[in-house]
């Protein structure tokens, strides 16, 4: 077989091309932005491309023709007319304070400044990006194009500390002179995980086209289904060839771990392009996206608003507005969280204009409920591992008692970071992710109000159904009866009867005060 080089972590256009590895063509795209609009934003996950996107629009604009070499764009590009590229890239730092983000800036900046031999009489960032743009556009008689990247990342390093409403206000600051630059600007392209609304990037930019959920766009970063197939069939077949399964086989498994992304509804699905390549270089359908880094971000979020736990261990159906925009004014975390790549589309409702929300594929939700859980119980995260191993074997014994101890002992104290009048949820959310985790099916219903929830988890030949409530200073053995009967009256058994598996009836009592599990019954 002809030796091919897999491009992990490059994240440079002209580095990828002159080492010969092999690059899924998105040229077309680049040219299409390019002749048909002038001012663009793209909301994309972590470790998805977008550097990548990024580098090849420089390459472009630059008139680096060479690169291009049986792409996509050679055929279509006739001029190849050069401009002055600036390129703003937040990707190298963590941006815990301004004067961290300040000093990036500087850094960015002074290079540009230097390369057009500008005196530099005013420190205010924003005349600075100014008289960069206006310089270069004189001196090169070309309209610039302007590629930002991560613009969103000194917001979301500081989130919930002193400095994020301290970095957003510099960046709005920074960003407002290209409103009135129009002019001078050729093209400019923004890249980031979340769009924060509110910003004057965002409200003074009129013509900016925010690109994240148009269906024609849904491919340009990530890898599609028929981009698997075109380029990776040797990879593909090594694995199969390994793990001695089919081809078919193979691109199931691979379709199961890192498939799944969806930025539009009735669009191809779009493969985790980091995740994907590792799996092929290493020749093993392994968890990468969490290995490249824990997702702080997401934690933060999470425990400032903990009540998305439940939205994240069962899926969520939202209007467009809800997930499209970070108001940082508000506490909804929705729109982070999709946007990160912890959720994703998985359904629509044409009629109501309603988007169903889930986690994207089996790598992400497993990698991700284990970081969950062991920021949510009381057990140790080594010993968690092996409790969810143990937990599977229960339920495919039909141990009833083995799984209800192994419950009460994950949330026998009640974590600092709930709070007390949330704990109905928190004791659904727990006990359903760990059924989640333990690779059973589950059917969930949980709610919120109430905090009463139907839990059914299925085996081969087995179905236990448990009914979750609160004690809320009743006796508990009647609230454990009271449980069961409303198993039975309301029919939560009757859909599985025909099924012929075992069935078991469990009542599961918790404690209002934050005490956990107090009794369970079984019938």
């Amino acid at each position: 077989m002809e030796e091919r080089f897999l491009p992990i972590g490059i994240q440079d256009f002209e580095d990828l091309r002159r080492r010969g590895c092999v690059y899924v063509d998105k040229t077309a795209y680049v040219y299409d932005l390019a002749r048909e609009g002038k001012a663009y934003f793209l909301s994309r996950p972590r470790r998805f491309g977008k550097s990548l996107l990024l580098s090849t629009m420089e390459a472009y604009f630059l008139g680096k023709k060479e690169l291009f070499r049986g792409l996509a764009l050679e055929k279509l590009e006739k001029k190849w007319e050069v401009c002055p590229v600036i390129k703003i890239s937040f990707g190298g730092d963590n941006y815990t304070d301004t004067e961290i983000m300040k000093s990036s800036l500087n850094f960015i900046l002074s290079k540009y400044e230097k390369a057009y031999e500008i005196e530099v009489s005013d420190p205010r960032l924003s005349i600075r990006l100014s008289n960069i743009i206006m310089t270069a556009y004189e001196k090169t008689g070309k309209q610039v194009a302007i590629i930002i990247d991560e613009y969103d990342k000194p917001v979301l390093d500081a989130l919930y500390s002193e400095y994020e409403e301290k970095n957003r206000a510099e960046l709005m600051a920074f960003y407002s002179p290209l409103k009135e630059l129009d002019k001078y600007i050729r093209f400019l392209f923004i890249t980031g995980i979340t769009k924060i609304s509110h910003m004057n990037i965002f409200s003074g930019l009129n013509q900016l086209d925010d690109i994240s959920l148009v269906s024609k766009y849904s491919s340009i970063c990530g890898i599609s289904e028929s981009e698997l197939n075109a380029y990776f069939v040797p990879e593909i077949e090594a694995l199969a060839n390994r793990f001695g399964m089919t081809v078919e086989a193979a691109k199931e498994k691979l379709k199961t771990m890192y498939d799944g992304y969806h930025f539009s509804f009735n669009v191809e699905g779009v493969y985790n392009p980091f995740c994907l390549l590792k799996c092929f270089f290493d020749c093993d359908f392994g968890s990468y996206w969490f290995q490249s880094g824990t997702p702080s971000m997401l934690v933060k979020a999470l425990q400032n608003q903990p009540l998305e736990l439940e939205t994240l261990v069962n899926g969520r159906e939202v209007d467009e507005i809800s997930f499209r925009e970070y108001d940082p004014n508000t506490k909804n975390m929705l729109p982070v969280i999709y946007q990160s790549g912890y959720l994703t589309i998985k359904g629509f409702d044409a009629e109501d204009r309603m988007f169903w929300l889930d986690f994207p594929n089996r790598e992400v939700e497993q990698s991700f409920l284990k970081i969950l859980l062991a920021k949510y119980v009381s057990v140790p995260y080594d010993d968690m591992g092996l409790e969810i191993s143990n937990l599977r074997n229960a339920l495919r014994n039909k141990d009833v008692d083995r799984v209800c101890s192994m419950i009460k002992a994950a949330v026998s104290d009640l974590p600092t970071i709930v709070k007390k009048d949330i704990c109905e949820n928190y004791y659904e959310s727990v006990t359903h992710l760990m059924f989640r985790l333990s690779g059973m099916r589950v059917v969930s219903e949980l709610q919120n109000v109430n905090g009463r929830s139907d839990v059914v988890v299925t085996t081969k030949d087995a179905v236990f159904i448990f009914e979750l409530k609160m004690d809320k200073g009743k006796d508990v053995d009647e609230v454990a009866k009271t449980a069961l009967a409303q198993i039975d009256e309301n029919g939560y058994a009757e859909r599985f009867a025909v099924s012929g598996k075992q069935m078991f009836k469990i009542a599961l009592v918790f404690s209002s005060d934050g005490k956990g599990l107090l009794l369970w019954k079984v019938r």
